[in-house]
């Protein structure tokens, strides 16, 4: 088992990572969980389907009892009208300040059970225990809940860091392709903001990633954890070093509002927000030709990314709604060289723009 460790000021925790984990969660979890509270979890129905029974039997063979509450899934889920609902039913079986949330899903899942448990009885623990590709490498690690609103992309949230995280490999088997590349094009991020082996191995090792080789798969989650565990550690609160874990994202977040979180995945827009991001470093002159070449080109090589028709000025007023905007100045992380980036604002508008066409322009080009 790797054990990676988050150390912050409001808890510090690890982040588990093995293959079968999800069947032996019951006894990771023993000395995690106290032994008095009750262990509500939240999950959609799809993954109580699929791995429900196995988390309930692993909780069993070790005389525990879990509560389970579904919600739907997608990122059209993640409002407050879904929060209060939950909320709603957790009063209604009973919960208290010592009960535990458990969060058994994707992002989605992982954000608004998260923030859940962050605010029911003004805070209760979580464990996230994430079942898709981009959770495990991301979104379940760092203590970030949200919800969305019409105008944004998680606008309204916490920061509420888990008891731990448990990532089992063995879980993706099941995701659907389209998912799983989602979560492929987030695992890249870490390559160009901190690691560069990771971006190499993703570039050397394309069929085997997409195969889901099991050792390759359970190493790239790994590494992965180690970055964003770093990175979340040295800044838990986005007050400086965490900004660079939004490469790809400003464009990308736009993206997912602008068309109604119904056209693109998380991970596709941010695969989207990379080629944006590499454009638009590359016009500056903060990203030379090479790097932005490799990153175009290892993002398409892990599509196909879907077409989107977003007009750039509406992308734009997009971005200037977004949370990480400050003074009404969009930030942008861009590369400066593989594995290393800088957080630049005062781009021009007009720099945006030729990038959101040029983006247009190769989503058509492609199949």
């Amino acid at each position: 088992m790797t054990r990676i460790a988050v150390q912050t000021p409001s808890r510090s925790y690890d982040v588990l990572v093995e293959r079968g984990l999800l069947r032996s969660a019951g006894t990771v979890l023993r000395d995690i969980i106290p032994a008095e509270s009750r262990v509500f979890v939240v999950t959609s129905p799809r993954i109580r389907r699929v791995w429900g029974k196995s988390l309930q039997k692993s909780f069993i063979r070790v005389g525990r009892k879990l509560e389970i509450l579904e919600m739907p899934d997608g990122e059209r889920s993640k409002e407050l009208a879904q929060l209060e609902k939950l909320a709603s039913r957790l009063m209604k079986r009973g919960a208290e300040r010592q009960s535990v949330i458990v969060a058994l899903g994707g992002g989605v899942v992982g954000d608004v059970g998260g923030f859940l448990a962050s605010i029911f009885m003004r805070g209760v623990p979580v464990v996230q225990i994430p079942t898709t590709l981009l959770a495990q490498v991301d979104s379940a690690i760092g203590g970030k809940t949200g919800v969305n609103l019409a105008s944004g992309k998680n606008l309204l949230g916490t920061f509420h860091q888990p008891l731990a995280v448990l990532a089992d490999p063995d879980v993706l088997a099941t995701l659907p392709e389209r998912e799983y590349r989602s979560g492929l094009f987030e695992a890249m991020k870490y390559g160009v903001i901190r690691n560069p082996a990771i971006f190499e191995m993703m570039e050397s090792k394309r069929e085997a990633l997409l195969g889901r080789d099991r050792a390759l798969l359970e190493k790239l989650i790994a590494d992965c954890v180690r970055v964003k565990a770093e990175v979340v550690s040295a800044d838990e609160r986005e007050g400086g070093e965490r900004r660079i874990l939004n490469f790809g994202h400003t464009v990308g977040h736009a993206l997912e509002t602008e068309t109604s979180y119904r056209k693109l995945l998380h991970g596709e827009a941010v695969g989207w927000g990379m080629v944006a991001a590499a454009l638009i470093g590359y016009a500056l002159d903060k990203t030379d030709s090479l790097t932005a070449q490799r990153i175009i080109s290892t993002v398409f090589a892990y599509g196909p990314l879907p077409r989107f028709k977003a007009q750039g000025g509406q992308v734009l007023k997009r971005l200037l709604a977004d949370k990480k905007t400050v003074g009404g100045v969009p930030h942008f992380v861009l590369a400066t060289s593989m594995g290393k980036v800088e957080v630049v604002k005062d781009v021009p508008q007009r720099v945006v723009l030729q990038a959101i066409e040029e983006m247009k322009n190769l989503a058509w080009a492609r199949v």
